[in-house]
């Protein structure tokens, strides 16, 4: 898959602004500073389109860029401790409501720092995506600041931890590519799939035609 014109689309800051489309829309999450705004710089080809804040934590808005043929929706950033309690209700408030919205959302990819464990907010996260029944990939970051060799242990080691296994993990990093090709594979699929099960003919129109 090649991306060649992703755009911003929208912030959304309540249940009213959610947006819903005929594309799939594929989230990413995870907690401040894991570079999520980088992650999408990179698939979009793009240094600027998802800006880097100074102070993580600081954005609490849906951000929606389309991505052609997805439609990528960038969440507030979780776990970061100077937040305001008031501002993580909000947070919270927003994702379940964004979680729990029909048609709003087709797969996440969940991001964590491939240098260290994963927090307990990561470990929250997934057990919220279990419950929604939701599918995801687990992707891990800064790849490029550990040694190449080391990669493939802390993959392991990080799917362990979450219980998903280290197939399940792909490591990435911004600042060389690394990972980028693999990623793309696996948001093709995603889209395979939405295509396959959206354009499929429903059962009865099948009988229907066959009478």
């Amino acid at each position: 898959m090649i991306i060649k014109d992703a755009k911003f689309i929208t912030s959304v800051a309540d249940r009213k602004g959610i947006l819903l489309s005929n594309k799939p829309i594929i989230a990413i999450c995870g907690k401040s500073n894991v570079g999520k705004s980088s992650i999408i710089n990179m698939l979009a080809n793009k240094k600027g389109l998802a800006r880097t804040s100074v102070t993580p934590g600081r954005t609490r808005l849906i951000n929606y860029f389309d991505f052609g043929e997805f439609i990528l929706a960038d969440l507030p950033g979780y776990g970061f401790a100077k937040v305001s309690d008031s501002e993580k209700k909000k947070w919270a408030k927003l994702m379940e409501e964004f979680f729990a919205t029909e048609n709003a959302l087709n797969h996440v990819i969940m991001l964590v720092d491939i240098r260290h464990e994963p927090t307990r907010d990561d470990l929250s996260m997934i057990n919220y995506l279990h419950s929604y029944a939701l599918p995801f990939t687990v992707v891990a970051t800064k790849a490029d600041k550990i040694g190449k060799t080391r990669i493939y242990g802390r993959v392991q080691e990080i799917g362990n931890y979450l219980a998903i296994g280290g197939q399940s993990v792909i490591a990435t990093s911004s600042e060389t590519g690394y990972g980028k090709d693999k990623l793309l594979q696996k948001l093709q699929s995603v889209i395979e799939v939405f295509n396959s099960d959206f354009f499929a003919p429903d059962e009865e129109d099948l009988v229907e035609e066959t009478e």
